[in-house]
């Protein structure tokens, strides 16, 4: 019995001390784990480094505090009118027209030490006095320099000899989809209001129609009534778009997209009016649509990218270099070109006189030529995008020269039957020959127009 007794004994105490030694080692081995990661934890580690850098680089301050005081109040000043009668007897006579001063605001960008400002062109039109207040809330008067209402651009200039802070601009063809930005501006009257957000897209098009040619970055961050003409900037703090339009419920609030003129476009233009006067357009001399699968197929083509040329224009470097209709424009020196509004917005930043390289398609083989920008035949009238007539058509229509209508924008007239292709007589009664009789003519004291369409059938239209 006491055998039994003391091998039981000895038994628990041997299973004590395995036990015990057992411990020790395993307490030093998850020692050893905890200081020399496994693979699975180095793996683990090297994954979590992105999420530190992103977090490090969705800091905001340096871009805000680079913008906030180069970005301006703007308050306009128009003169309204209005037949409506302060009594009951005004009913009756016919009342006096009264003018009214009307106040606009939005935002602006200053981009030069010396006071030049970018904003868009609907912030300041029919302006007859331009106030802009800084981030330091002075007050300068500002002169309008000049604008392009197509791509809503107007650059005004600080009446002041004084330095002011300004935004760098930044290559805009360089941003890409995802990247932080911010919108700087004075929505609803706040002075200084910064909002952050991403891009969504670009080279985006909000116009149904490829008449007018449109080339957005679009973005989420919040913009509003009054941020028009403020800055988008990527955060370096540097210019890469000026915000314009909103997409919106019909109550003109911001409902989760808003769309930038590319700073690429909008530096062009303030270069081009400050040297010149005016906007240096330079085109390619090509017509035609920017594909998807619908077009593609009504072509008959295989491409569902591109922009597909239907039509050239006679002494513009595309004829000239020896495209053909049918091509399909892939590409234009390093830029893709996807759609309409990739070609319209990489030729925006392009100037007459320049050469680029087009890479096209034709008949399924890639092609590349060297085409000259030559400056746009063409003029903006009444809703219309007119040129003067070839010798070639001229001659069809039995006429000597005139004006001849490429695109239709003013619903009016499209209603009536106006289209492309009809010629532009008269204005007024007064014959046009050129685009430069055109040019000379007001566009607001219109009552009566004269055309003749390609069956050289005479269409008057008069307007009350």
């Amino acid at each position: 019995m006491k055998s039994i007794l003391k091998t039981t004994a000895i038994s628990f105490v041997a299973a004590f001390v395995a036990l015990w030694v057992f411990n020790r080692a395993q307490e030093k081995e998850d020692i050893n784990s905890a200081a020399y990661p496994t693979p699975a934890q180095v793996v683990n580690t090297h994954f979590t480094a992105p999420t530190t850098i992103s977090a490090m680089s969705t800091d905001f301050t340096v871009a805000a505090e680079k913008t906030i005081d180069a970005v301006v109040h703007i308050t306009n000043t128009s003169v309204g009118s209005s037949r409506q009668p302060n009594s009951i007897w005004e009913y009756f006579y016919n009342s006096p027209r009264r003018e009214y001063p009307r106040i606009g605001m939005g935002s602006g960008v200053v981009v030069s030490p010396d006071g030049y400002i970018i904003t868009n062109n609907h912030v300041i039109e029919d302006a007859t006095e331009i106030e802009v207040t800084t981030n330091d809330n002075k007050v300068y008067e500002a002169e309008l320099v000049g604008t392009d209402a197509n791509a809503d651009i107007a650059v005004l200039r600080i009446n002041s000899d004084q330095l002011f802070p300004y935004v760098r601009f930044a290559d805009s063809d360089l941003t890409k989809i995802g990247e932080w930005v911010l919108a700087v501006g004075n929505p609803y009257n706040l002075n200084s209001t910064v909002t952050a957000g991403i891009i969504s897209a670009k080279s985006r098009d909000l116009n149904s129609y490829d008449s007018k040619s449109q080339s957005f970055i679009q973005t989420d961050a919040a913009v509003n009534s009054g941020n028009s003409g403020g800055a988008l900037v990527n955060l370096d703090g540097d210019l890469i778009g000026i915000n314009t339009a909103i997409s919106s419920n019909g109550m003109g609030t911001f409902i989760g997209y808003s769309f930038a003129v590319p700073s690429n476009i909008a530096r062009k233009i303030y270069e081009d009016i400050v040297e010149f006067g005016n906007v240096q357009k330079a085109l390619l001399g090509v017509s035609g649509n920017g594909l998807d699968a619908r077009i593609a197929e009504e072509l008959g083509i295989e491409e569902t990218e591109g922009f597909y040329v239907a039509g050239l224009e006679d002494s513009m470097g595309a004829k000239e270099a020896g495209m053909q209709e049918g091509d399909v424009i892939v590409k234009v020196n390093d830029a893709p070109i996807r759609k309409f509004a990739d070609l319209t917005g990489y030729l925006g930043s392009k100037r007459p006189g320049e050469r680029v390289n087009v890479t096209f398609l034709r008949n399924g083989e890639e092609k590349m030529l060297s085409v000259e920008l030559k400056r746009t035949p063409f003029i903006s009238y009444y809703g219309m995008r007119l040129r003067e007539l070839t010798k070639k058509e001229a001659k069809k229509l039995d006429l000597k020269e005139g004006v001849r209508v490429s695109a239709v924008q003013n619903g009016r007239l499209y209603r009536r039957g106006v289209q492309e292709g009809d010629v532009l007589l008269s204005v007024n009664g007064k014959d046009i020959s050129t685009t430069e009789d055109v040019l000379k003519l007001d566009e607001d004291s219109i009552y009566e127009l004269e055309f003749m369409n390609q069956d050289k059938e005479r269409m008057r239209f008069i307007f009350e």
